[in-house]
């Protein structure tokens, strides 16, 4: 069933059996182009770290000392999310005081819908993309340190994550959809003000996910 607009959901990335982000963002459509999310600047959101206050980002997850789901706010921009059915990305616009900022494309595998939620796997690259569609990959370093890491994904894996990457890399460079100009005007609802994590966000675990499930 389709989430409905205006509705506040939870887009949660899923590694093994924890969730390592949570946020809560508000529906602006559901349909047959995907699933749009938005999420202001101020927004709650969790993401997770250790003992040590490192991140996924520092260290594969195993590594990880008494990993925990810590509360955070969101700063600086608004982010638009489009999720399309099957798709092995989420395309994000991001706007600051001045305006639209550029596009980040997220690797991450097809999403899976539940009750008030949504779960993917993130895939580690990712590509952003200038407002004149210029671009360049991010998080290359961290994609090679965890290729062949059973948490994450093999050779054979992180070659098709790179091809899922160039391919989003072309239809930017033809200004393609989502590349096209779309939601460069967006402006949400006034009454929209920034989410929060819901009441009982955290009780809810995962079922074990790799990136080729």
């Amino acid at each position: 069933m389709p989430f409905t607009p205006d509705q506040i959901i939870l887009r949660r990335y899923v590694r093994a059996s924890r969730y390592t982000f949570v946020r809560p963002m508000r529906v602006v459509s559901d349909d047959d182009r995907g699933l749009l999310l938005w999420m202001p600047a101020g927004s709650e959101f969790a993401a997770l770290s250790d003992a040590d206050g490192r991140s996924p980002h520092d260290l594969p997850l195993d590594e990880m000392r008494q990993p925990h789901l810590a509360p955070k706010v969101w700063r600086d921009h608004d982010i638009l999310v489009l999720m399309s059915p099957d798709a092995w990305h989420s395309t994000w616009w991001f706007f600051g005081k001045g305006g639209f900022i550029g596009w980040y494309v997220n690797l991450e595998t097809p999403f899976t819908r539940h009750d008030g939620a949504v779960d993917t796997t993130d895939l580690v690259l990712d590509v952003w993309v200038e407002p004149d569609r210029g671009w360049e990959w991010k998080d290359e370093d961290e994609m090679a340190a965890r290729t062949g890491h059973p948490w994450y994904f093999d050779s054979a894996m992180a070659e098709k994550i790179r091809a899922e990457g160039v391919r989003l890399i072309r239809l930017a460079e033809t200004g393609a959809f989502p590349f096209d100009g779309t939601h460069l005007d967006f402006r949400p609802d006034p009454t929209w003000r920034p989410s929060t994590l819901p009441a009982g966000w955290d009780e809810e675990q995962p079922k074990a996910r790799t990136a080729g499930t």
